[in-house]
């Protein structure tokens, strides 16, 4: 790369020949001489050794001469590793379509809006884990290819599956092959292998080797409104002051592309029309409580105050007639921080909404600069187009931090490496069962993403889209082109603000959740598989089972379940939303008695269940034994030193025990002793009863005022 001080730059090590341990459970191996920049060196978290440390120890899941590098031409070279007969995997980024990834083949490309099951996505993960217990990553800015027991070589086709198609029912398109290819780059790569040995320690491994998991602030975990793209600053206040008269929650507004003086491409600078004055508006709307959150994306217009300094360090191409700055460049990122301090985060602005630095060929509109796009840093088109969404978030989360706050925001392409770094993803897709499935596969790979809501064809559609965002790492509405309102349906508002309310409830309980995601790596929402052992899995997934669908194509489409609409919320929640048109479902419970969190009926788990729900509630189910912290449905998060009552709430009648987190909510001081774990337990109290206790530094959590134990419930109250 073209600039020696960049902090950016990717340093390569001697030639290495061999598999290194480079931390506790993690192996290394160089392939070939890779060059230029590649995401965790972007990224430059330092892994959590200590945390990795705590973890039981394993060996490598594999005899490393088993896994062989190829040369397949054009200079490329095929990784392969070994892959069992029954080996489920999971991961390769955000993906919308399914969740097992085995027998499919990933082509690993940052692309908005995927609508096929290519591997294309907002945020593709060269990282998959086996529900063997390992992961496997690829740590590159080209794109990747994984053939995922997708190819058959002659020397391993066994004669068993070759099949007449005419009479066999047990034909397969996809033939059960024993390897794992992946396509490098020609320079080569590096390849890390993560140990278990259970699914989720893989995980919590590449996350804690990635810097541990990202702790947004508190005020970032309430909910999200954002308003019509054209709103002036006194349509936003009317519309945020509208949840304070109705009592419903509300932490953050959100402007759309109507807050720059000009769009499509961006300024980054306030329109006067429509904010005459942004440090009143910021001021005013904190004063009610709301934090400000903005929209941008890359491309910069010539009517910029920024333009003239970024066109030198700017791509060969532009989008739509905007620049597309190498913020690979320390000169190129500190003229970015240096405009936005003073523009926005100066004045209050908690964070950005980061869009459409991911590019489209599968949508209506083709729109990025080509693979074949030159950059002054020496970085091409393709490598650029993988990295920009990792360099925005990078970018702002290290603008915040130098001020000591933490931000929480939204962005469009992710990738590798970016478990830390506090944004979630979203789409403009919108099938709210697709977005469900999402919520499962974004924990497979260090990334958050949140199911907004926009629109709806009717009121239960409206409730149910609702119910499930309130149940994800981002809860918002986004306004920006309906005008909706939670209240839009009056027949739900009831429902709605219901769930907004409990939301805020829970948020002890959510924010514990992300500080052991940050401390453990196990992240806060995610798939059945951390869960439910492989073998119990596998057999409530009727493999094979299903009637073919020819209307999918020609060869069909017979699926096994794979559980992707259900996860757990947190240690002790399963979360199994409905969508619009069904009012019962199945689900499938781990092991042990669990509790409908509000109908307080008894399950007994390790088994599927049959649950109907009307739209009224979304079916979310508790562990007996759980304690759950909760605190009142405020308007907002309280703001630092600010205290609340903490509700302390306990289920069904067996002993139990949780941990509860608590910090400032806003700074970094958590890195420095500012933030407390507590112990919270409820045991016998020896007269045939149950007590409460609490232990830890302190007598109680900084952020709360007094204690209030609720023991042996069955359902909310």
């Amino acid at each position: 790369m073209s600039n020696e001080n960049d902090a950016y730059e990717y340093q390569t090590s001697d030639a290495a020949t061999s598999w290194k341990e480079v931390a506790p459970g993690v192996w290394r191996l160089r392939i070939g001489s890779p060059e230029g920049l590649a995401p965790l060196a972007l990224i430059g978290a330092e892994p959590d050794i200590a945390a990795l440390g705590l973890m039981e120890a394993t060996p490598p899941p594999f005899r490393w001469s088993d896994i062989t590098v190829e040369e397949c031409g054009n200079n490329a070279k095929l990784m392969v590793l070994p892959l069992d007969g029954q080996e489920r995997l999971y991961g390769t980024g955000l993906q919308f379509m399914r969740s097992n990834q085995r027998g499919r083949t990933r082509y690993l490309r940052v692309n908005s809006d995927p609508k096929q099951d290519t591997g294309e996505t907002h945020a593709p993960v060269p990282f998959y884990v086996s529900d063997k217990g390992y992961g496997v990553l690829v740590d590159t800015s080209r794109i990747v290819t994984m053939h995922l027991g997708s190819t058959l070589l002659t020397s391993d086709t066994d004669t068993e599956w070759i099949r007449d198609r005419n009479l066999d029912p047990e034909w397969r398109a996809t033939m059960p092959s024993p390897r794992v290819e992946i396509k490098l780059p020609s320079d080569g790569a590096f390849l890390y292998v993560f140990g278990g040995p259970k699914l989720r320690d893989a995980v919590a491994r590449y996350n804690l080797y990635c810097g541990g998991g990202a702790l947004p602030p508190k005020w970032g975990l309430g909910f999200w409104h954002r308003v019509p793209t054209l709103h002036t600053d006194e349509e936003a206040l009317r519309e945020a002051l509208e949840y304070r008269e109705r009592d419903v929650p509300c932490d953050v507004i959100g402007l759309e592309p109507g807050w720059h003086s000009r769009s499509y491409p961006v300024t980054g600078e306030w329109d006067g029309g429509r904010f005459p004055d942004p440090p009143s508006f910021v001021r005013r709307m904190g004063e009610a409580g709301f934090r400000i959150n903005l929209w941008e994306h890359p491309y910069l217009s010539p009517d910029s105050g920024m333009y003239s300094k970024l066109r030198p360090m700017s791509g060969s191409h532009t989008v739509w007639g905007g620049i597309a700055p190498d913020y690979a460049l320390t000169e190129a990122r500190a003229a970015y921080k240096e405009h936005h301090l003073r523009e926005h985060v100066s004045l209050g602005v908690a964070g950005y909404k980061l869009d459409e630095c991911d590019g489209s060929e599968l949508t209506n509109n083709a729109w990025m600069f080509p693979d074949h796009a030159r950059f002054p840093s020496g970085l091409d088109g393709e490598s650029m187009r993988q990295l920009y969404g990792l360099m925005f978030q990078k970018m702002t989360y290290d603008l915040y931090r130098a001020e000591n706050r933490r931000t929480y925001g939204l962005v469009r392409a992710s990738g590798a490496g970016t478990s830390s770094l506090p944004y979630a993803l979203y789409s403009d897709l919108y099938d709210h069962k697709q977005f469900i499935r999402a919520l499962c596969n974004a924990s497979y790979c260090g990334l958050l993403w949140t199911p907004e809501v926009r629109k709806a064809r009717n009121a239960e559609d409206w409730a149910r889209r609702m119910q499930t965002v309130c149940f994800s790492p981002l809860a918002m509405l986004n306004a920006w082109g309906d005008g909706t309102k939670p209240w839009s349906f009056p027949e739900v508002e009831g429902v709605v603000r219901h769930y907004i309310r409990l939301r805020m409830r829970l948020l002890p309980y959510l924010y514990t959740a992300f500080a052991e995601y940050r401390e453990k790596g196990i992240p806060p929402i995610r798939a059945m598989s951390f869960e439910i052992p492989p073998g119990q899995l596998s057999a409530a997934s009727g493999e094979g089972a299903g009637a073919l669908d020819t209307t999918a194509g020609a060869y069909g489409k017979r699926r096994a379940r794979e559980w992707d609409d259900q996860y757990m919320y947190g240690n002790d929640m399963v979360v199994a939303p409905l969508v619009e048109g069904e009012s019962e479902r199945e689900v499938l419970l781990p092991e042990g008695v669990w509790y409908g969190l509000e109908s307080g009926i008894r399950y007994n788990g390790g088994t599927i269940i049959r649950v109907a729900s009307g739209v009224e509630h979304i079916p979310v189910f508790v562990r007996e034994g759980a304690i759950i912290p909760m605190m009142p449905p405020l308007s907002h998060m309280p703001s630092n030193g600010a205290k609340t009552e903490l509700h302390l709430v306990h289920f069904g009648d067996a002993p139990g025990m949780c941990m509860l987190y608590d910090d400032d909510g806003e700074t970094f001081d958590y890195e420095r002793g500012g933030g407390s774990w507590h112990r919270v337990s409820v045991v016998p109290d020896g007269a045939g009863g149950l007590c409460g206790r609490l232990e830890g530094e302190g007598e109680l959590p900084p952020s709360y005022s007094r204690i209030i134990w609720h023991l042996r419930l069955t359902s909310l109250v």
